[in-house]
């Protein structure tokens, strides 16, 4: 009854708004169930071939990449989708932002590389980070027109983009990991999927960017944009901050350790929540002139969200030692 509730709000909205919201859940379902499926299977055989200290050190890299991109974020995205007229004049500027932008965090991510390797106390992780640096250049210049596939709802389409990545990262890991066996595995799995994405989103979408620069353009979509980088570094220091102390305190292994039981436990919270926010997200922003709807279809989509996650965590809790075992083998079992 709340979703058919929820649907109803956006109905008032737009005439086939409710089934453009449906039928963009079902593709945002089917992506997250394929796309955790593949890494699930990628997360058991590699756990079995690496160790928990080869997941710790890449650990430390994403963590260095994931803290200049949080800091960094410009909200582009977002503001587009928000938009409610036409956002192709805003396209080139916002491309041009991003590339720019990919380039200053691959120059400094390899030059801080040492600095961060030894606040850790990891000197593995150098090379690591230095190398995934290419990883921030792919997303940079990957096609902007793509966006256009949640601002429309056009989620078959976003379905292609991202399991496009999502194959290639699960191919070149699992093969690099039986043949290196090492954490060199999981760096070129990542670099796949960033680049095969790269590549998809100019096959799948018309939009040909260019580098064009319109400040004004710019400041008009970091005038939304600045409050996503405001949640996206509360949400950073929140979700992960801690990893920072694990890694800083304890090491790579323990690192390893609490990301993969991090990762696990947290599946019914994150999946959920992003299926969902994938597709209410636009659906919102239709919404945005009527206040009491808009407020009235965020907390039914709350609730939904609650009654859906809460009891797969509690299976979780109860399972947590079989699972370990069964699926990831005796030496992860430190981490339950």
């Amino acid at each position: 009854m709340k979703i058919k509730k929820l649907i109803g709000n956006f109905n008032n909205s737009g005439k086939s708004l409710s089934q453009r919201v449906v039928r963009g859940g079902f593709w945002v379902f089917l992506l997250r169930i394929t796309q955790q499926l593949f890494n699930f299977v990628r997360l058991v055989i590699l756990a079995r071939i690496l160790s928990p200290n080869d997941f710790g050190l890449m650990g430390i890299a994403l963590l260095t990449m994931a803290t200049l991109d949080t800091f960094s974020q410009t909200g582009f995205q977002q503001a587009l989708i928000q938009k409610k007229e036409d956002i192709k004049p805003y396209l080139d500027s916002a491309w041009t932002v991003l590339v720019l932008r990919g380039f200053i965090l691959f120059a400094i991510l390899f030059f801080i590389a040492p600095f961060a390797a030894s606040f850790f106390n990891a000197p593995e992780a150098r090379p690591i980070i230095q190398v995934i640096g290419f990883a921030v250049l792919f997303q940079a210049f990957t096609n902007i027109g793509i966006v256009y596939f949640q601002k429309e709802l056009e989620f078959n389409k976003q379905f292609i983009y991202q399991l496009s990545g999502t194959v290639a990262d699960f191919i070149v890991a699992i093969s690099a990991a039986l043949i290196l066996k090492s954490v060199w595995a999981l760096v070129f799995g990542l670099l796949a999927g960033n680049f095969v994405r790269l590549v998809v989103s100019y096959l799948i979408h018309p939009y040909r960017p260019h580098l064009t620069f319109d400040l004004g353009k710019a400041k008009e979509l970091f005038g939304f944009g600045k409050w996503i980088l405001g949640s996206s570094i509360l949400v950073f220091l929140l979700t992960q901050g801690d990893d920072i102390f694990v890694g800083k305190l304890l090491g790579a292994t323990a690192l390893g350790f609490y990301q993969m039981a991090y990762r696990i436990s947290n599946i019914p919270a994150t999946e959920i929540t992003h299926v969902i926010s994938q597709v209410t997200f636009p659906a919102y922003s239709k919404l945005q002139n009527n206040i009491p709807k808009l407020r009235e279809a965020y907390l039914k989509v709350l609730q939904v969200t609650a009654f859906l996650s809460f009891p797969i965590a509690g299976l979780i809790f109860v399972l947590a030692p079989e699972f370990t075992k069964i699926f990831l083998g005796e030496k992860w079992m430190p981490m339950v």
